[in-house]
């Protein structure tokens, strides 16, 4: 009984992490966003939003991160995660979580 208990603790764990990881992609993808509706158009809008995306982000989620952010009278951003095995920056496990994030664009008069 003692070994059932154990890996039904290790699922729920590792489903506990997979959830984690959304909330803090979803996170991640909200400040690119707002990051990227205040800054310039071009490469300074990409460096802005990759950089308020993995401000929060702790090292085993950052590592491996990716922020992608557009615009065109539509600001999105997309950030990629990957889910940590039962113990975050030890092992990454083979699946990437998307936090998707949109807003329009702000007009400077």
């Amino acid at each position: 009984m003692t070994p059932l208990i154990v890996l039904t603790l290790v699922l729920v764990w590792q489903a506990v992490l997979v959830g984690y990881t959304f909330t803090l992609a979803g996170n991640a993808a909200d400040e690119a966003v707002r990051a990227g509706t205040a800054a310039a158009p071009g490469g300074a809008r990409q460096a802005a939003c990759e950089a308020a995306a993995l401000k929060d982000l702790s090292d085993a989620w950052r590592d491996g991160a990716s922020v992608t952010c557009s615009a065109s009278g539509y600001v999105t951003a997309d950030v990629s995660l990957r889910v940590p095995v039962l113990f975050p920056g030890v092992v990454p496990f083979p699946v990437t979580v998307t936090g998707h994030a949109g807003t329009v664009e702000e007009v400077k008069h």
